[in-house]
């Protein structure tokens, strides 16, 4: 049987269904009235039900009363709302807050500008990115609490970038000497760049090609709170 002809037997049995229906009903109500006027009944009902509508809404108002109680009595057991607190350790590795401590400072200098070796490549002669990226991260490896580079705060977001004869971090160009300061346990700092890979073979060029390098404590420094663009959101690289 094809869908329409379905559709058009559902019909037909729905009137049949409802004519049944209503024929039943005419007959009850017959047996009922006994040939009496129906209206007064009717009338009746119509009391019954105004009178049922009105328990229903004094119950249903008494219902709100009560769930309204409860919530007050509920929200006075749970007490005030605290101001959500930000986890200090949080704040420290995001950057937002100043921090005061020990250090390890290295400063990272281009060669000498009257050092020009026949046959060297002058871009051995300068300080990049990732020399000063070297140093950063053996920092953090060794367990730097904070850092800065030429005096702004670094945080995960920050990049390091090369451009011509320059370092640009946060848009802003920097020439040489580039200044890295971190704050933590200083032996531990120093024991990193002392065992950390890139940081050797750049000790290599500064004995070769007179790249400039110093290394030094300081007993307690203040580092601003980072006021760079922060992102609005993350994307997951897979």
């Amino acid at each position: 049987m094809s869908e329409t002809a379905q559709k058009e037997q559902g019909r037909r049995l729905s009137t049949l269904f409802v004519g049944m229906l209503a024929g039943i009903l005419l007959a009850a109500t017959a047996i009922t009235a006994q040939g009496n006027d129906l209206r007064p009944t009717r009338t009746t009902n119509v009391a019954d039900l105004a009178a049922e509508a009105q328990a229903r809404n004094e119950e249903l108002k008494t219902r709100i009363s009560d769930l309204r109680a409860e919530n007050e009595r509920l929200a006075q057991q749970q007490g005030p709302v605290q101001p959500t607190t930000v986890d200090p350790d949080l704040e420290l590795a995001a950057g937002v807050t100043s921090v005061a401590g020990p250090a390890v400072s290295v400063t990272l200098s281009d060669a000498p500008a009257d050092y020009q070796p026949p046959g060297v490549d002058g871009d051995l002669l300068v300080i990049h990115e990732q020399d000063v990226q070297t140093f950063v991260n053996a920092l953090w490896a060794g367990g730097a609490e904070a850092m800065t580079i030429q005096g702004k705060r670094v945080v995960a977001t920050t990049a390091v970038k090369c451009v011509g004869n320059t370092i640009v971090l946060e848009g802003v160009p920097y020439a040489p000497p580039y200044v890295i300061v971190a704050i933590g346990d200083q032996t531990a700092m120093e024991t990193s760049l002392a065992n950390d890979d890139g940081a050797q073979i750049f000790q290599q060029y500064v004995a070769i090609h007179k790249l400039g390098y110093s290394q030094q404590r300081i007993a307690e420094i203040t580092m601003p709170a980072y006021t760079g663009p922060m992102p609005d959101t993350a994307t997951v690289h897979r």
